[in-house]
């Protein structure tokens, strides 16, 4: 994202606006060069109304506005508004998503050399972790702990994350992990061997910021075979 359109009005026809809207969206599908857009009411003035639409360039921006139903939603807009709506343009000089800043330092902590981190930084005490590892779900950040305690036992690891995609409360991971394993794993004794798997982990986020659930899904069976745990029933 690096332009930003800030729209203001001044309305008591909300349902109105947002239909109009939805006729945008409807109308532009395929062509209009929006990427998102977020419209709030003022809490302290609830027709004051304001509108965020972002745009990859400021040229993206002026072809959107350039498209004939952007002209006559606009003319809807003026018409439902009580005056003249307002419009900044936005060059964005800084973006973060501070979600994402969380999600990767997840991932290098649960890699830490050394002793585990109490990670209550990152988590919530009430966290809950979703991992087909395990029957069943893994509650409390005590509990969550002893299940990453169990992996760094039983390997040397280190996670690269791929990509992050993030959105509301939630956001999403794709990484590689790649490990030596070193001691007892799921019944499996040390073999030494480097073994990598790659996988996803969907993560929810509390009002504070925290994680508060996690979902993982990863190639268990490769790394099984990796480990040797399948020779016998592939002979």
């Amino acid at each position: 994202m690096t332009f930003v359109q800030l729209i203001e009005c001044r309305t008591s026809r909300l349902d109105e606006m947002n239909r109009l809207i939805d006729d945008w969206v409807e109308q532009t599908r395929g062509r209009r060069t929006a990427t998102h857009a977020v419209v709030g009411t003022d809490r302290s003035d609830a027709s004051h109304i304001v509108e965020v639409v972002e745009f990859g360039s400021y040229e993206d921006a002026m072809r959107n506005s350039n498209l004939p139903e952007t002209d006559r939603i606009f003319q809807g807009m003026v018409a439902l508004c009580d005056e003249m709506p307002t419009f900044t343009d936005l060059d964005v000089v800084r973006d973060e998503n501070l979600s994402v800043d969380t999600v990767r330092r997840f991932f290098d902590a649960l890699a830490t050399p050394g002793d585990l981190p109490p990670l209550n930084d990152l988590l919530d005490e009430d966290v809950h972790s979703h991992d087909p590892v395990n029957p069943q779900d893994t509650i409390g950040l005590d509990s969550v702990r002893s299940e990453y305690r169990m992996w760094r036992g039983a390997f040397d690891f280190a996670f690269s994350v791929e990509d992050v995609l993030a959105q509301g409360d939630q956001a999403c991971a794709r990484w590689t992990w790649n490990a030596t394993h070193k001691a007892d794993f799921l019944g499996v004794p040390a073999t030494g061997r480097q073994v990598s798997m790659t996988g996803m982990t969907l993560f929810r986020f509390g009002a504070h910021g925290k994680i508060t659930e996690t979902w993982w899904q990863h190639d268990q069976l490769g790394l099984m075979q990796q480990l040797g745990a399948l020779d016998e029933l592939e002979q």
